[in-house]
């Protein structure tokens, strides 16, 4: 027999269990998902010497004009500036973006111009040593267009971060002509300032490769907006492959670059979380780095047999890491082959030098050590002389590739690694 409070307290459930009942449904009313952000386009910061910063003009203040070309398209846009090497902030002004008119032109279509916003602020401050995202804007892009991003710069710090190996020009004006549309006069450099990376909102499919290298990755040789790198050519590949279409490539080559050694910028190990693991929809990264590994040791003085081989077996200790870090983050990691540069007269490598390259492309061949591998030493070689670069691919330093060996670089890199 149930006593009194026992009565009470099934009346105050039954009263809780009516009022959950009538209750309306909160969920009923659909909620917005968040886009899904996927990098687009970007750049490897480094820190800038004084000829490769951001001259002051009109008083402290620049209007520049940035060009890059997007590899994915989507219907928002979102630009990372960054001050990451500067040790004071980096003042914003303002900032627009917009379709370009041309690849390595001045100009913007007018109609497509859009301000940037940082937290609702048409200026910002970024502290040093950080970037800085500015607010979504509404704005479809097609893949493979190019990017207008104009900025004002208010008193440039005096240690700037950039990518001097743009391979593309940005222009440069006194004063503020963030409104500017045509930007007749303003001058021309091949650099970009304080910029990192710009995100689409994209479709639930978008992924996109990180090509992780130096010079031969940032397209030594390749000027005035033409788009030439191999990086370049896999794009197009990709965007007009319905299976690959939805695949961004995000060139992250530093000339001079190495993959341990203190050459120019951070080694890749040191970059890799800023440079591949920071990059939003990352699925694959490329590790095509060490020629210069290789050239360093013997361009002041002959390197002994037992400094080859120790340099061989850290190399594959860096490769090793690089893969373990990869792989921890659920990337594919692919492998490319280090090409020849026999006959070089900047590093003039030896026979020993030669028989390191030869050594460590085997360890990058052999099954398990990577995902998959691009031979792209067995593109470009000479079949004749496998330490020299193919006559025709060659672009005369016997070191980088010629724009024909870009292309068949490109042109080699199986798109069913990347296909779904």
């Amino acid at each position: 027999m149930l006593g009194g409070s026992s009565l009470h307290g099934l009346g105050i459930a039954a009263a809780l269990l009516s009022l959950v009942v009538a209750a309306p449904a909160v969920s009923a009313r659909p909620v917005a998902q968040p886009p899904r952000w996927v990098a687009s386009w970007t750049t490897s910061p480094i820190p800038t010497t004084t000829a490769q910063s951001l001259p002051v003009t009109g008083g402290g203040v620049a209007t520049v004009r940035q060009i890059v070309r997007l590899t994915l398209g989507g219907s928002a846009l979102r630009v990372r500036f960054t001050n990451r090497f500067g040790t004071t902030p980096l003042r914003i002004a303002g900032a627009h973006i917009a379709l370009a008119a041309g690849p390595a032109a001045p100009a913007i279509l007018p109609a497509s111009d859009r301000p940037l916003t940082f937290g609702g602020r048409a200026d910002v401050d970024v502290p040093a040593g950080a970037d800085f995202w500015s607010d979504p804007v509404q704005f479809v892009a097609e893949p493979l267009s190019d990017l207008a991003i104009t900025t004002r710069f208010a008193n440039p710090p005096a240690q700037q971060t950039g990518h001097p190996g743009a391979r593309t020009r940005s222009w440069i004006v006194a004063g503020d002509r963030l409104a500017d549309a045509a930007l007749a006069d303003a001058a021309p450099v091949e650099r970009w300032f304080q910029i990192a990376a710009v995100e689409v909102a994209a479709p639930p499919a978008a992924r996109a490769i990180v090509a992780l290298g130096d010079s031969i990755t940032d397209g030594y040789g390749v000027t005035e907006g033409r788009n030439l790198r191999w990086t370049d050519g896999l794009a197009r590949r990709l965007s007009a492959t319905p299976r690959t279409k939805e695949v961004a490539v995000l060139n992250h080559g530093i000339g001079g670059n190495c993959l341990l050694a203190e050459c120019s910028g951070p080694n890749a190990l040191a970059r890799f979380d800023s440079d591949v693991a920071s990059q939003p929809g990352a699925r694959y990264v490329i590790l095509f780095e060490g020629v210069n590994d290789l050239g360093r040791l013997g361009r002041e003085r002959v390197a002994s047999v037992a400094e080859r081989q120790a340099q061989v077996q850290q190399m594959i200790a860096g490769y090793r890491q690089i893969v373990a870090r990869a792989r921890a983050l659920q990337l594919t990691v692919i492998g490319g082959t280090i090409t020849p540069f026999a006959g070089n007269d900047y590093y003039h490598p030896d026979a020993a030098a030669e028989a390191a390259r030869q050594a460590i492309n085997a360890w990058i061949r052999t099954p398990g050590h990577f995902d998959a591998v691009i031979d792209f030493d067995a593109v470009v070689r000479d079949p004749a002389r496998p330490d020299q670069l193919l006559p025709a691919y060659d672009s005369g330093d016997h070191l980088h590739p010629s724009m024909d060996g870009y292309r068949a670089m490109a042109d080699a890199v199986p798109l069913a690694l990347f296909a779904r």
